[in-house]
């Protein structure tokens, strides 16, 4: 039987029991309860009414969180000619097609990577490598795409991917414990907003079931959905 540790009962037992919170009072919770000593990423946990075995009711989309996740992304653009300059000029840390050969010999620093559509032919034989690891550019995750200004200056300014998974759940960033109330509100709504119109004409009955809300290491806050129905 799993069992927390001191500090998470501790912090579980700051909580309110009962009736689920408004989004503001469970981030404030959020910040107030977290205890670990680095600064904790703040996760939102959404379970929804879709059957994901059906290709039909599959949730999956991209958000750019105005007030950005708090942390530092690395993007690889795979372009080459004007594109590549313009990838350069945007700001993204690692640009060319030479990288493909890097990571087939096992270079991996990056946390993002954009590719042109004229050069996935050559991304494909990555698959194996970039698939297990959620690296593998998309165009519906934006990151297949020949506007790779906009692609790396979104993902350079807080732009997240978000996917249910088999059990009908997603969960995504929206920023840092440190992160004023404000921020992570704005963020909140930005995530919660581009779920409920990514809903599925397929879903039937509820769709925003259950939210909670979390830092990496503290207790879950389940969070009212009612302005979600």
């Amino acid at each position: 039987m799993h069992t927390h540790g001191k500090k998470y009962t501790d912090a579980a037992k700051r909580l309110p029991i009962g009736a689920p919170q408004p989004s503001r009072t469970a981030l404030e919770l959020v910040k107030q309860t977290a205890y670990a000593k680095f600064d904790e990423t703040v996760e939102v946990s959404v379970h929804l009414g879709v059957d994901p075995r059906h290709a039909d009711q599959l949730v999956r989309g991209t958000v750019v969180l105005p007030a950005g996740t708090g942390k530092s992304v690395r993007v690889l653009v795979i372009a080459i000619g004007d594109k590549a300059r313009d990838a350069q000029v945007a700001g993204a840390d690692f640009v060319g097609v030479e990288y493909i050969q890097k990571i087939k010999d096992g270079w991996m620093d990056f946390d993002v990577m954009i590719a042109t559509p004229d050069q996935m032919g050559q991304v494909g034989q990555l698959g194996r490598v970039l698939g297990p690891r959620g690296l593998m550019p998309n165009p519906k995750a934006g990151t297949v795409t020949p506007d790779v200004t906009r692609a790396v200056r979104d993902t350079k300014a807080g732009k997240i991917e978000f996917r249910v998974d088999k059990g009908g759940n997603l969960h995504a960033p929206i920023g840092k414990v440190s992160f004023a109330v404000d921020a992570l509100q704005t963020n909140f709504n930005a995530l919660m907003e581009t779920v409920v119109r990514s809903k599925p004409a397929a879903a039937k009955g509820v769709y925003i079931k259950n939210v909670v809300i979390s830092s990496t290491m503290g207790p879950g806050i389940t969070i009212d959905t009612t302005p979600y129905r």
